[in-house]
């Protein structure tokens, strides 16, 4: 006979299954169980030598030999049930169950490694990779930190580097339901190993997707068109406005604002066209002022302010029409993210769709950054605004990492498109990408991600509210859900901003393992926008982080 795993005495089997054997049991009841199977592993490793292979799959075959024990304790009790025995080691191995889960296999086995003196195999040294980059990516791509890291693998709210450290990802939201969600990656393994072709073929799972993706939207909102990138999207949404009010004044942009890297979507960037190296705004471009309820001309959230903010696009309007000209769109984030992680002011929106409508023109919602359910009281955040835009435009976390992206809008802007031009679009609504976009839904719901954003959000950004009684560099806290921005200023009064401050800490984070960047046209403003895979737990470990990073700047 030949087994797999722990059948005693009677089978011929892999000698790394006893050490399986003895590690689960070795590690229920343990604080860190990991360092156990290391301090155990390391010593077997020192009698007998332990290959590479073994190593690998050890992490596996511990797990495996848990699932075994509550497995045959369950059908053994059922068989037995007045021997309440056969259940002591059921509890035990659903705890130690659970505290792998959270491990990642890929880090155990580089943990694992060395602690057996074998060398973790890195590939290209990140100095290679960094001097290929320059010489044949384009000088242009940018790296984050001042050494950079090489990432290999993910999962959850963490990202792994070559060496199987972890990192907790405070700022990816394109993995929004998880790095490398299992339910995710399988489904689009399963429709890949199947068929990846375009729209001209009739199939299911586009159809499936639109359905689903519009059950989320308002009942206007009825036609979906499926892109690549949110740039793309945003550069659709232009062509549809266009084609629908009939004014080549095209576009209404919010001072700040970032919606892509097309040449369109750059014009339609302040962040971008007015930065280094742009060019301005272009004739068709009209700026209007930034609802900054903290920083602006109008302070505090009261729909005084919010209509304030709003009289700037009556002035372009006034100006536009004095000219005979009338706006042909308006396009502004849900929630202003490149502009410094900014919560508009209630009534913002409500007030400006109904000027830019008035007025022959088209509003656009890019939710690129912010729908899904990250800001926990709704799927969607122009939802926050109580407004229903004519355009939507998604992105990033739409594929969970996947390069898909979509244009909502209604009947009638959609009929307006149809000129007589084709549109076409070759990986657009491909049925590998729609898999993926059903799976990323399907995920949302199934694990209630949007109240998830919502309560580990508010207790998130309770917690640094109370961190910024403390310590007066904290300007203010703000966010929904989990989009957060945590202003930092050297003066409360004149809020100066505290960019160099705010620089260091980012660094002091990454050497304390978690990733962050910053936001805002001062990069004072830490921008926290992690998976939603994000725990109170991972919250804790933040705001410990901070505030030993703000007592070391006192």
């Amino acid at each position: 006979m030949t087994g797999l795993i722990d059948f005693g005495d009677v089978v011929h089997s892999q000698g790394i299954n006893e050490l399986a054997i003895a590690g689960a049991y070795a590690l229920m009841g343990q604080q860190d169980p990991l360092a156990t199977l290391k301090s155990l592993v390391a010593a077997y490793h020192q009698q007998r030598a332990l290959s590479e292979t073994e190593l690998e799959v050890l992490f596996s075959l511990v797990a495996l030999r848990l699932c075994t024990t509550v497995c045959n304790s369950t059908l053994a009790h059922q068989l037995q049930p007045e021997n309440d025995y056969l259940l002591v080691s059921v509890q035990p191995a659903w705890a130690l169950l659970k505290q792998l889960r959270q491990l990642n296999p890929f880090a155990v086995y580089c943990q694992l490694k060395q602690a057996c003196d074998y060398p973790v195999d890195s590939g290209k040294s990140k100095d290679e990779i960094t001097s290929y980059r320059q010489k044949h990516l384009g000088k242009t791509l940018s790296l984050s930190y001042q050494q950079p890291l090489k990432i290999v693998r993910g999962q959850g709210a963490y990202l792994y580097d070559e060496q199987g450290n972890g990192y907790l990802d405070m700022v990816n939201n394109v993995c929004h339901v998880g790095h490398c969600h299992p339910k995710v990656v399988a489904a689009g393994q399963a429709q890949l190993a199947k068929l990846n072709t375009n729209t001209r073929y009739l199939h299911d799972n586009l159809v499936n997707y639109a359905d689903k993706l519009l059950a989320t939207m308002p009942d206007e909102l009825s036609v979906c068109m499926l892109v690549n990138s949110g740039s793309e999207a945003n550069e659709l949404a232009f062509r549809l406005a266009r084609n629908y009010s009939k004014s080549k004044e095209l576009l209404l942009v919010v001072d700040g604002a970032y919606h892509g890297n097309t040449s369109a979507c750059i014009e339609a960037s302040p962040y971008k066209f007015d930065g280094p190296g742009g060019e301005g705004a272009q004739p068709y471009v009209h700026k209007v002022t930034l609802p900054d309820p903290y920083r602006g001309e109008f302070l505090g959230d009261t729909i005084e302010t919010a209509n304030a903010y709003a009289d700037s696009v009556d002035t372009v309007i006034s100006e536009l029409a004095a000219q005979g000209k009338k706006p042909g769109a308006y396009i502004c984030e849900s929630l202003q993210g490149v502009a410094g992680q900014i919560i508009m002011p209630q009534g913002y929106l409500n007030a400006v769709y109904s000027k830019v409508r008035a007025a022959g023109g088209v509003c656009i919602a890019d939710e690129v950054q912010v729908g899904f359910g990250r800001v926990g009281r709704h799927m969607w955040a122009f939802e926050t605004q109580n407004v229903t835009p004519d355009i939507v435009t998604l992105g990033k976390p739409i594929g969970n990492g996947h390069p898909m992206a979509a244009v909502i809008t209604t009947q009638a802007i959609a009929d307006a498109f149809v000129t007589g031009m084709e549109y076409f679009n070759t990986f657009g609504g491909n049925p590998v990408s729609c898999a993926i976009g059903m799976a990323v839904l399907d995920v949302i719901k199934d694990e209630s991600l949007q109240q998830h954003a919502l309560t580990t959000g508010n207790y998130f950004q309770q917690q640094l509210k109370q961190l910024q009684q403390q310590f007066d560099l904290i300007g203010e806290v703000r966010g929904l859900g989990l989009f957060i921005g945590v202003e930092l200023v050297e003066d409360s009064d004149s809020k100066q901003p505290a960019t160099d401050k705010t620089s260091w800490l980012i660094e002091y984070f990454k050497q304390n393992n978690i990733l962050l960047s910053t936001e805002g046209p001062f990069y004072n403003i830490l921008k926290i926008r992690p998976p939603l895979a994000f725990s109170q737990h991972d919250a804790d470990k933040f705001v410990a982080v901070l505030k030993a990073g703000l007592t070391e700047l006192l």
